[in-house]
C-alpha cells in the first residue's frame, strides 16, 4: 500500500493533540468485565460454571471515546446522560478522577445508567447481559446539553456524536447541534447506530462499520468491491464530506467528496486480534482529535487505523496512548 503520510507529518499532528479540543456527545455507558475459567458444567443446567478470577469496571459508549481522546493527550469534554443509580454515581466518580468538566453531564432520576456486563473465560466471551432503558431522554436534558455545547462552541476543533441507540441521539438533539454550531469551524464526526442516515445529514464525516453501511444504503454486498458502491452512495445521498467505513479484518475504506468522489483503502494494522470491544470508539476518537489538530481526512483516517490496530490487541474496552501510536508508526 502506498504510504499515506510521512512519520514526520504524523508526529507533527500528534504533537498538536495537547492543544486540540474535542467535545464528545452521546450515550454514556459502563462496561463491566468479569474474567474467569471454566472447568466444569453446572449440575443444575447444561451451562458452564465460570470461576471468577478478576473483574473490572470501565468507561463505555461515548465515555470510551472520551477516554481514548484523553489517553492521546487531547483536551476533551463530555455531554451525555446518566442515571441516579450506583452505576451512574460510579461513572461520575471516574469522570471526577479524570478532572473532567462535569457541566455537560445530566443526571436523570429514575433512568438506569446503561451497564453492559461481559463474562469472559479462556479468551472467549461466554455471555453478556445489559441493564438499560432505550427510551428517549427527557426534553429538558436535551436543552441542558445544547446549552453546554453553546458555551463551548468557540473553543472546539471537533465534535463527536457517538450514537449507541440508547435514547440521547434523536432528531431534536441533532437539529439543535446543527443550529448551535452553525458557521463555526468545527469538524462534526458521527459514529452512527440508526438505519436512517438522514438523521445525520450534512455532518462532516460518519464512521459506520460495513454492516451499518449496508443497512443504511438498503443494499447487499455480493462481492469484494460492493463496499465501494455502498460508500459512494451514502456519501452522495446524505451530503457528508467524507465517510470512513470500518471493515473488520479487511481494514477501512475512506470515501471523500471534494469535487469528485475518491476511495482510499487502508489495510488492517492489527498484529493479532484479541478483542474488538470498543475499537470503533478508538477510531472516531483518534479521527476527531486528528482533525482538530489540523489533519486532512486521509491523514486522520491513517492515524485512526493504526490506533485501532493497537487497541484490538488488548483485552476489554481499551485505549491507546500517543506514545504507543508513535511507536507503532
Amino acid at each position: 500500500m502506498k504510504r499515506m503520510m510521512s512519520n514526520r507529518r504524523a508526529y507533527a499532528i500528534m504533537d498538536k493533540f495537547p492543544r486540540s479540543r474535542v467535545l464528545v456527545v452521546g450515550d454514556v455507558m459502563a462496561d463491566h468485565f468479569i474474567w474467569g475459567k471454566v472447568s466444569r458444567i453446572s449440575p443444575e443446567a447444561p451451562v458452564p460454571v465460570v470461576e471468577v478470577r478478576k473483574d473490572k469496571f470501565l468507561l463505555g459508549g461515548c465515555a470510551n471515546v472520551l477516554n481514548n481522546i484523553f489517553a492521546m493527550g487531547g483536551l476533551v469534554h463530555l455531554a451525555g446522560v446518566v442515571g441516579s443509580d450506583d452505576t451512574g454515581k460510579r461513572l461520575l466518580a471516574e469522570f471526577a478522577g479524570l478532572c473532567l468538566d462535569m457541566n455537560g453531564i445530566v443526571v436523570e432520576a429514575g433512568r438506569p445508567t446503561t451497564l453492559k456486563t461481559r463474562i469472559v473465560a479462556h479468551g472467549q466471551q461466554v455471555v453478556r447481559f445489559d441493564r438499560e432503558d432505550r427510551k428517549p431522554v427527557q426534553a429538558k436534558s436535551v436543552r441542558k446539553i445544547l446549552s453546554y455545547i453553546e458555551s463551548l462552541r468557540d473553543e472546539l476543533g471537533a465534535l463527536v456524536i457517538s450514537d449507541y441507540g440508547k435514547g440521547l441521539v434523536t432528531r431534536s438533539l441533532l437539529e439543535g447541534i446543527r443550529k448551535v454550531i452553525a458557521g463555526r469551524p468545527i469538524f462534526t464526526c458521527v459514529d452512527p447506530k440508526q438505519r436512517d442516515f438522514s438523521l445525520y445529514q450534512g455532518f462532516d464525516i460518519v464512521t459506520p462499520n460495513h454492516h451499518e453501511a449496508v443497512r443504511a444504503a438498503g443494499e447487499e454486498m455480493l462481492n469484494g468491491l460492493d463496499h465501494i458502491r455502498v460508500g459512494m452512495k451514502l456519501l452522495r445521498q446524505y451530503d457528508f464530506k467524507a465517510l470512513l467505513m470500518t471493515r473488520g479484518e479487511a481494514g477501512m475504506s475512506l470515501f471523500e467528496k471534494d469535487g469528485r468522489t475518491r476511495h482510499t483503502a487502508f489495510r488492517t494494522e492489527a498484529r493479532e486480534v484479541f478483542d474488538v470491544t470498543g475499537a470503533g470508539d478508538t477510531v472516531i476518537g483518534v479521527l476527531a482529535l486528528s482533525l482538530a489538530a489540523g489533519a486532512s481526512f486521509r491523514e486522520a483516517a491513517y492515524l485512526a487505523n493504526h490506533a485501532a490496530g493497537i487497541v484490538v490487541g488488548k483485552a476489554g474496552t481499551a485505549t491507546v496512548t500517543r506514545e504507543e501510536l508513535k511507536k507503532a508508526l
